[in-house]
């Protein structure tokens, strides 16, 4: 780990943390525009999608910072609250929800009544098109951020005298030396391997329900992780569960709900522009005429 700068710009440090948050970040839109492209999202469609996607991601960092602040304000009462550090749960929500009312708004507001060129909606395809591979792009933004993590010496496990134990060196609290489960590796591996599964059925099987199956593994994974990571951050709620506990059961929750939304709504509205591009029907039927 290396929690130091590496290097400066000034009296700015530049820290092994921040450049894998910017990597995967980077990674994560490149992998958008270039899944967009080979499935014919036209160049509205893209360019509409991308820049609701960086104000996602924007207002996500800030509420990742705002859910850290809270939770370190219950833990800590005595210290005020003071805006600072990130959890990634808070930043899912944070980023999900503005996306989501950022392109409604666009969509019903704006597109219908706008006269400028550029926000009108000639857009072939819809977000439900975007669904089932958003979610992939998210797994890889979010791994190369646990691999920050690892280097920023956060989000570190509890002390073990295992094999694949690690020493830590921003401990918070261990005395030096000291080894600790390595769970932002671990938790990176799984994220790359659920990225791997997910962009396997997307595109080998057009599996559509990519969302449900990111919801429901991260929550689980993500449940089961807490026990093991050392940041605890008390009780919530009333409960001896982690905040992030909570949130993990409300994913997995959420994802079951989400295969019944994809296969008795969203599938309605999906434009299937590669498809369509093919000379097919929105579900990928020969039109009637050519039957």
């Amino acid at each position: 780990m290396h929690p130091q700068p590496l290097f400066y710009i000034g009296n700015q440090g530049v820290y092994a943390y921040g450049i894998c948050m910017a990597v995967g970040i980077v990674l994560c839109f490149a992998f958008l525009m270039f899944t967009m492209w080979r499935k014919k999202f036209n160049e509205d469609a893209a360019d509409k999608i991308m820049v609701i996607g960086v104000f996602g991601t924007g207002f996500g960092i800030f509420a990742a910072m705002l859910f850290q602040s809270v939770y370190n304000y219950i833990a800590d009462p005595s210290a005020g609250f003071k805006l600072g550090g990130m959890t990634f749960l808070g930043g899912l929500i944070g980023g999900v929800a503005s996306f989501l009312g950022v392109y409604f708004l666009y969509i019903y507001v704006v597109a219908p009544r706008t006269k400028v060129k550029f926000l009108k909606n000639n857009m072939n395809a819809t977000l439900t098109d975007a669904l089932p591979f958003i979610p992939i792009a998210i797994c890889i933004a979010h791994a190369f951020g646990r691999l920050g993590c690892f280097f920023g010496g956060c989000c570190y496990g509890r002390e073990t005298d295992a094999w694949f134990g690690i020493a830590c060196s921003a401990p918070f609290g261990y005395t030096l030396p000291v080894k600790v489960i390595p769970t932002q590796l671990f938790e990176m591996i799984f994220l790359l391997l659920l990225a791997c599964v997910m962009a396997f059925l997307y595109f080998r099987f057009r599996f559509n329900y990519n969302f449900a199956v990111y919801m429901m593994a991260y929550g689980v994974w993500r449940f089961i992780i807490e026990f093991f990571r050392a940041d605890e951050r008390g009780e919530f709620l009333g409960t001896a569960l982690y905040p992030s506990q909570i949130w993990s059961i409300v994913m997995v929750v959420l994802g079951v709900g989400y295969i019944f939304l994809q296969k008795y709504v969203l599938e309605k509205h999906m434009k299937n522009p590669d498809l369509n591009a093919d000379g097919k029907g929105a579900q990928g039927e020969e039109p009637a005429a050519q039957q």
